[in-house]
Parts: C-alpha cells; sequence; structure tokens
C-alpha cells in the first residue's frame, strides 16, 4: 500500500515551477433579467425557473466606468501641472504614477494642505512663473524659425518681423518680449540666406528662451526666387555672425 501510494504522489511536486497569482479584482457587474418570473402568492412554492429566466442585460460594469478625479498636493514644482502647495485634480492613474509615486505630491488632507502650502516670500522665489512656462520654453528653443525677408527691396530686422514669423509658426509673442541681437541685421543680402541668428523670447518677465532663427529671401515675381530646401531645418546652417554663438542681446 505504501509503495502504491509513493507512485501516486512521486508526480506531484510541492514547489511547482508554475507560478499562479490568485488576487482578487474589485469587479462588480449589475445584471437585470430580461423576463423576470412570475410572483407567487405567500406559503406558496415558488414556481420553476425556465431557460428564458436566465437570459440577463448588463446595466452597469464597473470595470468601465470612469473613475473620479483625485485630488493631490504638489511638494514640489512640476512641469504643466502646478507649483508647490497647489491642490490639483487629475486622473487616478496620471496622478499615482506621475505624482504619488515619484514623490512629487501626496493625497489632500487639510494637513497636507496646510504644510505644503508655499509662504508669499517662497513663492517670490521660485524659477517659474507659471506651470507652463517651462514648457513654452522647451517648445521655443525646439523650433528652427524661418525669418522671411523681401529678396527685392532694402530691409533691417525689427521686432515685428520675428513677431510675425513666431505668429506663422503658431506663437503668438508680444513684440516687448523680443529682444534682437545688438548687431543689426539689414538685407536684402543673399550672403546672409539660410545663416542662423538668435534672438531671446522673454516669458512672464522671468523666464528666457533662446530663439534660433534664418533668414530665408523670398521675392513676388516667381523667377527670382530661390529654389525651395525641403527640410531646411534639419540641415546644418552657418552663423551669421560668424562664429557659433549668437552675440549677446541687447537690452531695451
Amino acid at each position: 500500500m505504501l509503495s502504491s501510494l509513493s507512485k501516486a504522489f512521486s508526480g506531484i511536486s510541492l514547489c511547482s515551477a508554475a507560478r499562479v497569482l490568485n488576487q482578487q479584482t474589485r469587479n462588480t457587474f449589475v445584471l437585470k433579467r430580461r423576463n423576470p418570473p412570475n410572483l407567487y402568492k405567500k406559503n406558496q412554492k415558488p414556481g420553476k425557473l425556465l431557460g428564458r429566466h436566465y437570459v440577463y442585460d448588463l446595466v452597469e460594469d464597473t470595470t468601465v466606468k470612469k473613475k473620479p478625479n483625485l485630488e493631490v498636493v504638489l511638494t514640489s514644482f512640476v512641469e504643466g501641472i502646478g507649483s508647490k502647495g497647489d491642490v490639483v485634480s487629475l486622473k487616478p492613474h496620471v496622478a499615482y504614477n506621475k505624482l504619488l509615486l515619484p514623490g512629487l505630491a501626496v493625497y489632500k488632507t487639510p494637513e497636507a494642505v496646510a504644510k505644503y502650502a508655499s509662504a508669499q516670500e517662497d513663492r517670490e522665489k521660485e524659477l517659474h512663473s507659471s506651470a507652463y512656462a517651462q514648457r513654452t520654453v522647451n517648445k521655443l528653443q525646439e523650433i528652427v524659425l524661418a525669418v522671411v525677408m523681401n529678396k527685392d527691396h532694402p530691409w533691417v530686422i525689427e521686432r515685428w518681423h520675428i513677431k510675425a514669423s513666431l505668429r506663422k509658426a503658431g506663437f503668438y509673442v508680444p513684440e516687448e518680449a523680443i529682444t534682437l541681437p545688438e548687431t543689426p541685421i539689414a538685407g536684402p543680402d543673399l550672403m546672409k540666406q539660410n545663416k542662423e541668428f538668435c534672438c531671446t523670447i522673454t516669458i512672464n518677465n522671468l523666464e528666457k528662451a533662446r530663439l534660433r532663427c534664418r533668414i530665408h529671401h523670398w521675392s513676388t515675381e516667381p523667377s527670382e526666387r530661390l529654389p525651395y530646401v525641403f527640410e531646411h531645418w534639419k540641415m546644418q546652417a552657418e552663423p551669421l555672425f560668424g562664429d557659433s554663438t549668437a552675440p549677446e542681446p541687447k537690452k531695451e
């Protein structure tokens, strides 16, 4: 008998190689009978349920139900979200993965709001004027702005030229936020074609973005136009002022 039991259990391993994770899931399905059974009288034996009584319609599925936003208190500045002490409402997966797990925020409680509320003097020392200012700086520093100038008439680049070029690229920048290089840029001059210079864009009187610009000559006469260069912003360009760094912008 012992030999038969040992043979029976010989193929069973207590430490199975296949790991199975049995974890409880909080799923709720609310169903409704399509054909409810007939009511029965008191002390009467219930009637037998038929096949049509086991047909259900789905009323609610909690697995696909939209979860409410989660309110958290930021413990430091987060680009595109807010500053230290701000109370923000975000989707649960965004709040968990991008804020709570890295330690950039805590759950909203009266104690947390009082602890992380920035004082007025601390806000004045912050390096960011708003949650989206640094994102704007990054976007401006990623692009290469084409400054289209007239090929037939004389001109000198002014701030409104940069403003118009930025508007064509999808950015609205007031003229007072644009700082040009100290050296004037005049034309038309084909020697300056596709050469690069830099401007400074000031955001909220605090953040500064270094904007790369390239000159492109344009003529109203089709026969006088320069050939189009495909994806010219991806090509290397010579600096307009003869070195790799543009001159310091002048303060106005």
